[in-house]
């Protein structure tokens, strides 16, 4: 946790971001910024357990931008363990029908990745029923257990645990626990097993980012998604890149992009 309280005279709306993904915190920030200098964030947090022991021991902050997933768990968590004065605004990837149901003290949700004219429709939503929280700030947020659940059950996203591939005329579902990557070749997708066997499937890469455990698969480049233990060797390249090493091994030069060499290095060492 980093604690960011800023001595001012200026009054500024007091803002708590409950994120763990550092590239989604500094663009948080950013954006932020980016509407004015009339925010001050009193601390960025990327767990449940410091989010919990933040609130109990601070005032209620203005407004709390809450992602649900978090490093240690899901974020409604949170509302097990601590009474929550303060209204929500969700910031995650999750599909918009997800968000609609959650009843809480959210105000919106913004969808990943965030767009500064959502952030400012969200933050205007806010101040306009600011009075209604105001009037509200002594009172927690009250949920039946049932309803808890119901949340707590919403925010797990559910990746997929196994491929359908084509064999010739035969049709073969693989594990997830047994591929190594995905790449794709003149608009093929093929899944490589980790012994060492290839097959089609009717993917895309970009439908495969989604569908992975992100924790486990990482997008290497536009052709590749590859599960960590597929990664046998990194090395420093041209350009500030890397070059990757993956097994079973490819012919193919698989090489990460300057720009996404910090998210990359994020990933590995989760």
């Amino acid at each position: 946790m980093k604690d960011l309280t800023i001595d001012t005279k200026i009054k500024k709306m007091k803002i708590l971001i409950i994120e763990d993904e550092p590239f989604a915190q500094k663009e948080l920030m950013r954006l932020l910024e980016t509407a004015g200098s009339k925010f001050e964030i009193l601390a960025l947090i990327d767990t449940v357990e410091e989010a919990v022991s933040w609130i109990k021991s601070h005032e209620a902050p203005e407004l709390i931008f809450l992602d649900i997933q978090l490093a240690d768990g899901n974020s409604f968590e949170i509302f097990r363990q601590v009474e929550l004065h303060s209204p929500v605004i969700f910031t995650t990837a999750y599909d918009e029908y997800a968000i609609r149901a959650f009843q809480l003290n959210s105000i919106d949700y913004l969808l990943k990745p965030i767009k500064l004219s959502d952030l400012m429709r969200a933050i205007n939503k806010y101040e306009s029923l600011q009075s209604q929280f105001r009037d509200k700030q002594d009172e927690a947020v009250n949920i039946t257990r049932s309803q808890l659940e119901s949340l707590l059950s919403l925010g797990r996203k559910e990746y997929k645990a196994r491929f359908v591939a084509r064999v010739g005329d035969q049709i073969k579902h693989i594990p997830v626990q047994e591929i190594a990557y995905f790449y794709a070749e003149d608009n093929v997708v093929f899944v490589m097993t980790r012994d060492n066997h290839r097959y089609i499937i009717e993917y895309s890469i970009e439908d495969i980012s989604a569908l992975v455990e992100p924790k486990d698969f990482f997008r290497l480049n536009r052709s590749f998604v590859a599960h960590i233990n597929a990664i046998s060797k990194v090395y420093k390249y041209l350009g500030s890149r890397l070059k990757i090493e993956l097994q079973p091994e490819t012919d193919k030069e698989v090489l990460i992009s300057r720009a996404k060499v910090a998210e990359f290095m994020e990933w590995m060492d989760r």
